[in-house]
């Protein structure tokens, strides 16, 4: 239960990290968003990891779990936050989410093969449930993909703050950013050598470190260095917000993971696009698509999530099931 809380709690602050970088790249670019997003959470995390004592694990990490969680750095803080941020800022948050969602798949198979981790019966019906809600604001995006085809073929004026998707560039940068995001899990969890929660903040600061490093040198390009200087301070303002809001929700997954399989983390986190609905209507109203879909998808998931979480023989303790329901949640693959 525990992980599956942390997974959740991470799924809702990376939720406001986008709908907050998405009020960001109105006005700012995604190499602006990355340069202040990722540094940002590097004193975050040090001061985390000494307060949750984790500060003797970085002294103790092999070589091959720093390696692993530089990786997982690369692959998330910088190739992920890149393609999630340029599709946010073509289509907008609420449709980025539904397609990032697809990395489920690829992160459950992955576990599978890679880590010898077990598909259950309550994982399946968990997995089903949560992709639903996603899947109905998907279809509510191509609605309005639809209805904005159709007002473009009008010779109607459009107001300076109209927002029109750019869906071709949108959907590829969201798929591939959900690619980096279900790769990530696979490289956190080859790293961590523990399920102590001190020691997987600490190797959160790593991956943090390393994609920093990353963004220093991107920054030592002089065209790249000259678009960071002329940001404005309002796009500045939002991609801190961000920084601090995605930093949380980095800690809190890293967390997870050190207590729970990524079959169980990666649904589960996936419900940041249910959760970035509302803060999207908070802050995005006008840049972003919305439909009144997802408000039942948004229960049908967050149950789903609460069954992911669930220990099959904690489920199995509550009362005495029939044969059919023994076997059933005994069932496993492979």
């Amino acid at each position: 239960m525990l992980g599956g809380f942390l997974a959740l709690m991470s799924a809702l602050t990376f939720a406001m990290n986008n709908a907050s970088a998405r009020r960001g790249v109105l006005t700012g670019s995604v190499l602006q968003a990355l340069a202040i997003s990722v540094p940002f959470g590097v004193p975050f995390l040090f001061l985390a990891t000494v307060l949750f004592g984790g500060y003797a694990a970085l002294t103790e990490f092999s070589l091959s779990s720093l390696l692993w969680f530089s990786a997982a750095g690369l692959v998330h803080f910088v190739m992920g936050r890149y393609c999630n941020y340029r599709g946010t800022k073509a289509i907008g948050a609420n449709l980025v989410g539904p397609l990032q969602d697809l990395n489920i798949i690829y992160s459950m198979a992955m576990a599978v093969l890679i880590l010898d981790e077990k598909i259950t019966i309550l994982k399946v019906i968990g997995f089903c449930l949560v992709m639903f809600g996603p899947l109905m604001a998907l279809q509510a995006g191509n609605k309005e993909r639809k209805a904005q085809k159709a007002k473009d073929s009008k010779p109607e004026p459009k107001s300076d703050n109209q927002f029109t998707p750019a869906y071709a560039e949108g959907y590829l940068f969201a798929l591939l950013s959900g690619l980096c995001y279900g790769t990530s899990p696979i490289l956190i969890r080859e790293g961590m050598q523990t399920s102590d929660m001190g020691a997987s903040i600490a190797g959160s600061f790593v991956s943090y470190s390393a994609a920093t490093l990353f963004v220093l040198l991107l920054l030592v390009i002089p065209d790249n260095r000259r678009n960071v200087q002329t940001m404005q301070p309002v796009a500045a303002k939002w991609f801190a917000i961000a920084g601090l809001f995605v930093a949380i929700s980095q800690m809190l997954r890293y967390m997870a993971l050190a207590v729970a399989p990524v079959t169980v983390v990666s649904p589960i986190g996936r419900l940041s696009s249910v959760f970035r609905i509302y803060f999207s209507w908070i802050l995005n109203r006008e840049h972003e698509v919305f439909s009144p879909r997802v408000i039942v998808g948004t229960f049908v998931s967050l149950f789903g999530a609460l069954i992911l979480s669930l220990d099959t023989g904690y489920v199995l303790s509550l009362q005495d099931w029939s044969p059919f329901w023994t076997n059933a949640l005994h069932w496993s693959w492979p």
